[in-house]
């Protein structure tokens, strides 16, 4: 459980300050095309006896990458790509799986997750990629807030708005790799969405609170769905989630039962 704690708080991080990112830009479904593709690294690393997590890193980056490249330089229509990659990506994992001699028992923790069987050094691989997005945000806020909000116009003012999409993006496929053991593949969507969501419902001028109160947010509601699993023995990716959903909408039913004034 402490470690499962730790691990709460570092994937609130990235939810926090990525989830903003994706939501804003619109690109919940490229990074759901990340997410999966970054199977195939867990499968590899299956096959070859290291730590899933590590191969998964090279394979989300390559992905968001070429998703990122494809996006801007071709004519490819971008969900067709974002499927193709999607698949493949899955396809490589259970190719790489099925390789390997014997019964892969934590598969499943990788696909939804398993928080509870959280190794130190997955909270140490969590910790470095915590404070690699975070510097990356210090080193290019003004430059991710132009792109994000009108690309055109930092296109026009000289700002290299292609590297940095592809930065984001690779950003984005770094903070897939700290939620893996969290809420899995299948799942993490949510947790890179719902608490900027809730966050939204209250703060909507200013894009560094923003992160600061869906971190907040996150972290708040995962501990919570935590407690609630290991109380009613509950599997705790699947409670998280929902607890998140729950208050979701629970926050948006009453903002919206409020009158406003004027």
């Amino acid at each position: 459980m402490r470690n499962a704690f730790i691990a709460a708080i570092l994937a609130s991080v990235v939810c926090g300050i990525t989830g903003t990112y994706i939501v804003i830009k619109k690109i919940v479904f490229i990074s759901g095309g990340i997410s999966h593709a970054s199977f195939g690294g867990v499968g590899l690393g299956y096959l070859i006896g290291v730590n899933p997590l590590i191969t998964a890193i090279p394979f989300a980056v390559l992905s968001a990458i070429g998703l990122g490249i494809i996006n801007k330089k071709t004519r490819i229509d971008e969900d067709a790509i974002i499927g193709i990659i999607w698949s493949v990506g899955m396809a490589l994992g259970l190719i790489f799986i099925s390789l390997k001699q014997g019964y892969a028992p934590d598969l499943f923790s990788y696909l939804f997750g398993s928080i509870l069987t959280v190794t130190s050094f997955d909270l140490i691989l969590m910790f470095v990629l915590d404070v690699i997005i975070v510097a990356i945000v210090y080193l290019f806020y003004k430059e991710f807030l132009s792109i994000s909000f009108d690309e055109e116009f930092s296109t026009v003012i000289g700002i290299p708005t292609d590297a940095l999409y592809l930065l984001l993006l690779s950003m984005i496929a770094l903070s897939i790799i700290v939620l893996i053991r969290v809420v899995g593949i299948i799942l993490l969507m949510a947790l890179l969405t719902i608490p900027f969501l809730i966050s939204r419902q209250f703060i909507s001028d200013n894009l560094r609170n923003l992160m600061i109160s869906s971190s907040i947010i996150s972290a708040i509601l995962v501990i919570i769905g935590l407690l609630i699993s290991y109380a009613l023995d509950l599997i705790p990716s699947a409670t998280i989630v929902l607890i998140l959903s729950i208050a979701f909408i629970f926050v948006f039913l009453i903002k919206n039962s409020i009158p406003k004034s004027g």
